[in-house]
């Protein structure tokens, strides 16, 4: 009994440990920035002679975190860049470095459970990788939910831009439109390429870089139908009310396919359940039975095996249910 409260508090100091470093990591970057920011005004708000290299160059630039050597070095290596592009799309305000460190403090409570669970040597190198996943398995979260209510929201993008066109109004007008009527994602992205395109940088470039930082194939056709209208001319606000009506025609799919597809998924969730639920069942109906699926160590090797294959059999379910529209 004394085992599994020291193991609880253990578990509630490791949770508010991680809770409080990636919150401190998350708002860091921001309030350092927000300081350079309050400097650079004070800057510019004073009276100053003269600054030559004022306007000679448009420069992005990329915030660092707390390690900003580990950052740079980090951002030329492919692994580096994909975390990188990971965050921008994700639109956590973090950096490389923060993640590393956020990952590397979770891997340490999670290693003492699981190695303070099983008493396995095993133990401490499992719950390491487990721990250090974590914070990255939560990223990826974000930035599928970010992507798909960017994807939701995008109709509503074209369809302004389509009626300022009709209007009368320049191409440029109409992301101003999208920029400054839409919530986030969609509004701070287009403002993005609305500012690019505004202060220089040619419009194929400010639309690759939107695909680039939206990598949906949506965005892809809406910026292929503005370079190509370029081009060889044509009715472009017609050509974005089309594709604003096929991205709602594929929705209005994809959801009549989840209520199709309702219950494979729900018999994997409950297949996925089961085990555990009987498992904890079975330790307060006989806990001595159950102690020694972790005491002996061909109950050890049980356990892995069942939590491997119910992994595998989860994600397969998944795969068997999951039709891409």
């Amino acid at each position: 009994m004394g085992t599994a409260i020291l193991l609880v508090l253990a578990f509630v100091f490791g949770v508010a440990l991680v809770v409080s470093l990636f919150m401190g990591g998350s708002k860091l970057p921001g309030m350092l920035l927000r300081r350079k920011l309050d400097a650079r005004l004070m800057e510019v708000t004073q009276p100053v002679e003269a600054t030559p290299d004022a306007g000679k160059v448009l420069v992005k630039v990329r915030h660092e975190g707390l390690v900003p050597g580990l950052d740079r070095a980090l951002g030329e290596t492919a692994r580096g860049s994909a975390i990188g592009r990971w965050i921008e799309q994700s639109g956590v305000k973090t950096s490389i470095s923060s993640m590393l460190l956020i990952a590397t403090v979770v891997a340490v409570p999670v290693a003492l459970l699981v190695g303070a669970a099983t008493r396995a040597p095993w133990g401490l190198p499992l719950g390491a990788a487990i721990g250090f996943s974590l914070p990255f398995i939560v990223l990826k979260v974000k930035r599928g939910r970010r992507l798909r209510a960017f994807e939701e929201q995008f109709p509503e993008g074209l369809d302004l831009i389509s009626r300022a066109l009709k209007a009368g109004h320049a191409f440029a007008t109409g992301l101003k439109m999208v920029a400054d009527e839409l919530p986030e994602p969609v509004g701070p992205e287009f403002r993005k390429t609305f500012d690019e395109q505004n202060f220089g940088l040619p419009l194929k470039d400010a639309l690759e870089n939107l695909t680039y930082r939206i990598p949906i194939l949506d965005v892809r056709f809406f910026a292929t139908a503005v370079l190509i209208q370029r081009e060889t001319g044509g009715n472009l606000s017609e050509i974005l009310e089309n594709l604003a009506h096929v991205v709602r025609e594929r929705f209005k799919i994809l959801r009549q396919v989840r209520v199709y597809t309702a219950h494979g998924r729900l018999t994997g969730y409950v297949l996925l359940a089961l085990p555990a639920v009987l498992g904890i069942a079975l330790s307060f109906i006989n806990p001595e039975h159950m102690n020694m699926l972790f005491r002996e160590r061909i109950g050890q090797m049980l356990l892995m095996t069942a939590l491997v294959m119910q992994t595998i059999g989860f994600f397969w379910i998944k795969q068997v249910v999951k039709i891409e529209v």
